[in-house]
This record gives structure tokens, sequence and C-alpha cells, in this order.
């Protein structure tokens, strides 16, 4: 299922996404890789339903960022939110677009997936290098009757402008003061230890490489790799593992209205069966547009994506948004995304 789905959408990489060449109801976007594969999937079904194309490349949240503002793309995507005030800068709106969740896995010999059980803190400690070991005392005693090596742990993490770094160091200091007043959040930190892979893409073939390995991606990065992902404990003290009910979980009470360009934060939401490290990812469109016809094109996909795109997000462990989420985000763009001369595009 995933075979063809991760394969590289044709973007002429060497000469720039400016220079891509546009057909009428050709489209360009560029972002967060942790939705890429869906994405992709949707622009694959998509070209089949209608013989439009969509040309996503999977460069990060902050290139993404960077490509909307610079209008070098159709679309930019990113799982790190902006601001209220960022978007009214730059003249964007941002709508969310899936659910989805971002999981610890490991390479160690005769670990199962979902065998390993991890709290917040424990994860904090490990990427702070403070816990260095596999046999540390504070891994075992959370894991008795496993097998862990007296090996070195070798962490991972984004090298790039990271959405799914932003999720993932935001959640690290909700559950750790110590990560929160070390390190922070943010698409980019300073790293006390570890090394760095580019994209999810990245950090999934590092661990995959190197026996004794941590990192973090997006679910679906973890089954297209057959890596052991590790349970975490979430708000409830309860043991939970990543799957589309966990991700719906933790979306359940969401407040779409409550945040500025509908950018809600999802992690450590209550609920026993909420997964910890749960995020939507979001698209960026320019307001203003002075290529009405590119930007209902891309309007037109999120369209079809979110009618006809819901049972292959899910069978890719992603949570599809609500009808009622969607119908707000068509309002968004019949209100704010318009031609120059004022006229709305969709």
């Amino acid at each position: 299922m995933f075979k063809h789905v991760f394969k590289q959408v044709s973007v002429a990489v060497a000469f720039g996404l400016a220079s891509v060449a546009v057909h009428a109801a050709d489209i360009t976007g560029a972002g967060a890789s942790f939705p890429y594969p869906i994405y992709a999937k949707w622009a694959s079904d998509y070209k089949a339903a209608t013989g439009n194309t969509v040309n996503y490349q999977s460069i990060g949240s902050g290139g993404g960022q960077k490509q909307i503002i610079a209008k070098t793309v159709d679309f930019g995507a990113s799982d790190d939110p902006m601001s209220g005030a960022d978007l009214d800068k730059n003249g964007l709106l941002q709508f969310p677009a899936v659910i989805g969740g971002i999981v610890p896995v490991v390479n160690l010999q005769g670990i199962t997936p979902g065998q390993l059980k991890f709290t917040g803190d424990l994860l904090a400690n490990i990427y702070l290098g403070k816990i260095k070991k596999w046999n540390d005392p504070a891994i075992a005693q959370l894991n008795p009757g496993v097998t862990l090596p007296s090996t070195d742990i070798i962490v991972v993490y984004r090298s790039d402008g990271s959405g799914t770094t932003f999720g993932w160091t935001n959640y690290l200091s909700k559950v750790s003061a110590d990560w929160k007043s070390s390190v922070g959040e943010g698409k980019a930190v300073k790293w006390p230890a570890g090394q760095g892979g580019k994209g999810n893409e990245g950090v999934a073939n590092y661990v995959k490489q190197f026996a004794g390995s941590i990192g973090y991606v997006e679910y679906a990065y973890a089954k297209q790799n057959k890596l052991s992902h590790g349970q975490v404990q979430n708000k409830d003290g309860k043991f939970v593992q990543p799957e589309e009910e966990a991700f719906a979980a933790a979306a359940a009470g969401a407040d779409w209205k409550s945040a500025p360009g509908m950018g809600v934060i999802l992690n450590n939401e209550p609920g026993a069966k909420a997964w910890p490290i749960t995020s939507a990812t979001f698209i960026l469109v320019q307001k203003t547009q002075d290529k009405p016809a590119q930007a209902a094109e891309v309007l037109k996909f999120f369209d079809w994506a979110f009618k006809n795109g819901k049972k292959s997000a899910s069978d890719m462990d992603y949570v599809a948004l609500p009808d009622a989420v969607t119908t707000q985000i068509r309002g968004l763009w019949k209100s704010d995304i318009k031609d120059t001369s004022g006229k709305a595009v969709y």
C-alpha cells in the first residue's frame, strides 16, 4: 500500500520549485513531511479522478512556510501552526487538512512494535542525554520482563526546520519542566545529544540503519519502514498504542475556533484512549491571489480530498477532519481568499 505513496512526486528539485512548469490545472505545494504520505496518495487518486496534477515536495514545515511567503508555490504545508500575527503579516490563510500521530521508534534487536513502554519524562531524559544506556534502570523498571541491551542509546532528531520537531518538543515541554527550561519547543531547537536526519524520511532511515537508535516520526513512516514504535503513557496515566482511534480520541475535544488560523495544538490531551503526541497538519495559502485560477485549483483539490479522501486517510492511520470542521474551512475559503479586485476565488 505504501510503496507507490512514498515515490517522490515529479518536482524538478535541481531547478528549484519556482521553475516548475505549471499547466492550467496543475498546482504545486511544498512543506511538511509529516503528511507527505497522505498528500501523495490524495494527489495520485485526484489525478486518476480528474486528470489534474498536484506536485507536492516534502521539504519540512519551515521550508513550506518560506515557500508560500515567497509565493513560489501555490500552497504551503506546516505542522507548526503559524501565529495570528505571522498570518496577518504575510497575508496568509491557514486551515487544518488531516490529523496524525508522532511516535517514538527504536532499533533494538528482539523488540517488537508496541512492546517497549515510555513515559514523557523518560523520553525527555533520553533526548536530554541524561539516560545513555538501553538497560538504564529508568527504562528497565518501566519494562519488566523485556531484555534490554547494555548498548549506548543513539538519539536521532530532525536536522531541518520541522513541524514534527515542533510537535515533539511541544509535547516534551508539556511533560518535562527540565526540557521546557533547558531546550524548549520549536521547529528547530538546540539538541543536547544525538545526530540529525532530514525529514521524517531521514529520521526513519537513520533509525533503521543504526542499532540502538531512537527517533521520532509520523506513524505512517514507522509502518512503512517496519520500525518498532513504543507505547507512550498519556495524560490519564494509560499506556496507549498509536492508532487511528487514539489520534481521534486526542482530537475529540478540539475547539478549532479557539486559535488563530484554526491552529489547535493536540498534544497531551485528556482521555484514557488519547495518543499523547497527536498533531494536526496545516495548509497555507495567500489571501490575495494574483493567480486566482491557481488558487481555485488548490481549493478544489482539498475540497475533493475532504469529500473523497477519508478512507485513504484511515487506511494510512491518519484521521480525516470531521464534516463540521471542513464546512467551517470552506466558509473561510469563500470569505477570505480573493483575487486582486476583491472577488472571491472559491
